[in-house]
């Protein structure tokens, strides 16, 4: 069986995402409590894969995952997908009224907090709120509580592991809340195929070059090659020393691809590839097997 390493703990959007992504069953999921022991366990194989959330459509990138992937291990991206950053509140359910009637207290994640500050205003106008550091500790919380006045903002897949009730679904105030998420791994998770890869590179300058990253655009662009994400990044060298880090809807597979990096090459960048790999974007779909 394999190991899925996640961001913990158990009940988090990664964790409803790796079970999304990979089968149920075949896969033991195991959580860790820093982003950098996801990495590490994945690097020593304790775990097969790591799965890291790298950009979300209201938050923007992951910064600090980004700087994991480039810095701590140099584990290739073995595959993308897109998940739903679906909330919801979460206690015990009143006998009167809205099932969240009793609510008087909301227990969760800041940025959760944010994300549903539409329905919390309407809804629940005068509850306090007390923060911790993921949504799933928040329903652990509650669950420890035993109190109906006290409410958590988590996944459906928390609530069941706590056997609490979901006093109301999909509170997020943005229906189009998607994160995306990336494999990394020593190899290939065994998935049906996707229809659409992607290859994502790091670009650093040469420092004497004006007029260089125009140059590196303009050699995707020639060949019609789309560049889906460009990203600056401190190298954490030098001040004012960056490198660029590119998402390319194109596998390395092709003769445009190597040939555009091959350019960039002759002008004194430097070039590291983060990985080629399948993007499998958001489908229901998705079944994985072993690997």
């Amino acid at each position: 069986m394999k190991r899925i390493a996640f961001l913990g703990p158990e009940g988090t959007v990664s964790h409803e995402a790796a079970r999304y992504f990979f089968a149920e069953g075949t896969h033991e999921f195991v959580p860790y409590s820093l982003m950098s022991d996801v990495f590490a366990a994945t690097a020593d194989g304790t775990a097969h894969f790591g799965v890291v959330p790298i950009e979300n459509t209201i938050e923007g990138s992951v910064k600090h995952h980004i700087d994991l992937l480039v810095e701590e291990t140099g584990l290739p991206i073995q595959a993308e997908w897109v998940y739903p950053s679906v909330q919801n509140l979460i206690g015990r359910a009143s006998a009167e009224g809205e099932p969240y009637a009793s609510v008087r207290k909301v227990v969760s994640k800041d940025v959760a907090i944010a994300q549903c500050h539409d329905f919390l205003r309407s809804r629940l106008p005068h509850v306090e709120f007390e923060y911790v550091n993921s949504t799933a500790e928040g329903v652990r919380l509650v669950k420890d509580s035993d109190d109906p006045s006290v409410a958590a903002i988590g996944t459906r897949t928390s609530a069941e592991l706590y056997g609490l009730d979901l006093l109301a679904e999909n509170i997020t105030d943005h229906d189009n809340n998607y994160t995306r998420f990336i494999v990394v791994g020593k190899t290939k998770p065994d998935m049906e195929t996707a229809g659409q890869d992607k290859t994502t590179i790091l670009v650093t300058l040469p420092e004497d070059y004006p007029g260089a990253l125009h140059q590196v655009l303009s050699a995707f662009a020639w060949r019609r090659i789309n560049l889906s994400k460009i990203e600056s990044r401190p190298t954490k060298k030098k001040l004012g020393n960056y490198y660029f880090y590119m998402d390319i809807e194109m596998s390395l597979d092709t003769v445009l691809l190597p040939a555009a990096l091959q350019e960039i090459e002759a002008i004194g960048c430097q070039v590291r590839i983060l990985g080629s790999y399948p993007s499998y974007g958001y489908r229901k779909s998705i079944q994985g097997g072993e690997a």
